[in-house]
């Protein structure tokens, strides 16, 4: 029978239960089984950590469909042509060669929660005692009329960061002279909440350097936005007249695209545009669906042990994930990815679990060594994962703080792949 039990880690005991229970099927073939879908903050810092930390007690499958993984966190410094494509790459030799982690290039395209397997495109079927969903975020069907994913060679997203941020960079640099670049920005709740704002902010970095009589047209569905007090002051110091915002009251919540005129209409009034970034709603990555975990747009999980409330086998991460106070960034997704993989490898292993506690920071650069940050560390309660205290930069600092906390940002960019990838 399939396990339908929102309530199951509903509480503190629950997911202690939850933890000591055995694993019958682990034990009737040797090593327990690992599958891990989906290879970026979340899945790859899961994977590397329970290779790591089981020391070949565990057989850890990462099922990851790229080759090559283009981080979402830094790919807009690209856009603004601060830091190159190859910088922002990566590549899973390492978690195969060093950490034993099998590495399957493929898509996984079905999940069967009572036999405990996953099917890939490929046609295999691979069985798990334990499955750790982090497929990242996919597209609200209809959220921007006019737009969908076939739309996206002319309308780029680059919301998923390799081809999509390389055409978006180019479309820019081809702009005519004096031209507009468009960006429909998205309701929340949605993948890096600064994200859409650092890149209009290195869109405009960009502009000024080969383009600076440009225009730059925001599109907003919300009425404020992460770090807005931040970015309004970055944009006044240093693209003054280039950036116009517009927000629900002024028509951004009504919006619809045409991709073949290249044109954008906000509460009726139509502009003609040389670029459009269309950003549309998000929702968990389909994969999710399939399994039958999601509520809604996202999976919902207890904090406790990144456990979805609908199967105690499945564990879900970062984006995909409904969790309560964290922000959907890379940094959550790597920190719940640790969570995950300490209760994994408990239940598989008898190893000692730690109450779980995350932490998260996310990075945004306005122009040249003008970076700017929010963050905060949460707890897992038995509702949800709460905010316990959190940190902002302040309009009006310094250059000197202004670059060093650029630089921060470098030094955990460096971290953070290496945690991940090994």
């Amino acid at each position: 029978m399939t396990l339908n039990r929102r309530a199951f880690i509903g509480t503190g005991a629950a997911a202690a239960a939850v933890l000591a229970a055995p694993t019958v099927q682990g034990a009737s073939h040797g090593k327990p089984r690992v599958i891990v879908v989906g290879g970026g903050a979340g899945g790859a810092t899961a994977a590397r950590y329970l290779a790591k930390d089981s020391k070949g007690e565990i057989d850890v499958t990462l099922i990851e469909p790229t080759r090559h993984y283009y981080t979402c966190f830094f790919s807009n410094l690209y856009i603004g042509g601060i830091r190159d494509i190859a910088s922002i790459g990566h590549s899973y030799g390492t978690l195969a060669s060093e950490y034993g982690i099998n590495v399957v290039h493929d898509w996984a395209v079905g999940i069967d929660r009572d036999a405990r397997t996953v099917t890939l495109a490929g046609g295999a079927v691979l069985p798990y005692d334990r499955l750790i969903l982090s497929p990242g975020i996919d597209f609200v069907d209809g959220a921007v009329p006019g737009w969908d994913v076939t739309s996206q060679n002319k309308m780029p997203h680059a919301y998923k960061a390799g081809s999509q941020s390389e055409l978006l960079k180019a479309q820019i640099e081809a702009m005519p002279e004096g031209g507009t670049y468009a960006m429909v920005a998205p309701p929340n709740p949605y993948r890096c909440p600064p994200g859409p704002y650092e890149r209009v902010s290195m869109v405009a970095h960009l502009l000024k350097q080969i383009n600076p009589t440009a225009k730059i047209l925001i599109a907003d569905p919300k009425p404020k936005f992460s770090k807005m007090a931040l970015f309004q002051e970055g944009w006044g110091n240093h693209y003054a007249g280039m950036i116009e915002w517009i927000g629900p009251d002024f028509g951004g919540n009504n919006v619809e695209v045409n991709a073949d005129e290249m044109a954008l209409s906000i509460d009726g009034e139509v502009t003609k545009v040389d670029v459009c970034n269309v950003i549309p709603a998000m929702k968990a990555g389909r994969i999710c669906e399939v399994a039958g975990i999601t509520e809604g747009n996202w999976a919902p999980v207890s904090g406790h042990t990144m456990q979805s409330r609908v199967d105690e086998n499945i564990h879900v991460l970062g984006d995909a994930t409904s969790q309560g106070d964290m922000p959907k960034s890379g940094f959550s997704a790597n920190s719940q990815a640790k969570v995950a993989a300490m209760a994994v490898r408990s239940v598989l292993t008898d190893s000692k679990v730690f109450p779980a506690k995350f932490s998260n920071t996310c990075w945004s650069l306005i122009d040249t060594d003008d970076g700017v940050k929010v963050g905060a560390s949460y707890q897992a309660t038995d509702e949800k994962i709460a905010k316990v205290d959190g940190f902002i930069s302040q309009t009006g600092e310094d250059a000197a703080l202004r670059k060093a906390t650029y630089e921060e940002s470098v030094g955990w960019y460096e971290g953070i792949t290496t945690d991940m990838f090994g």
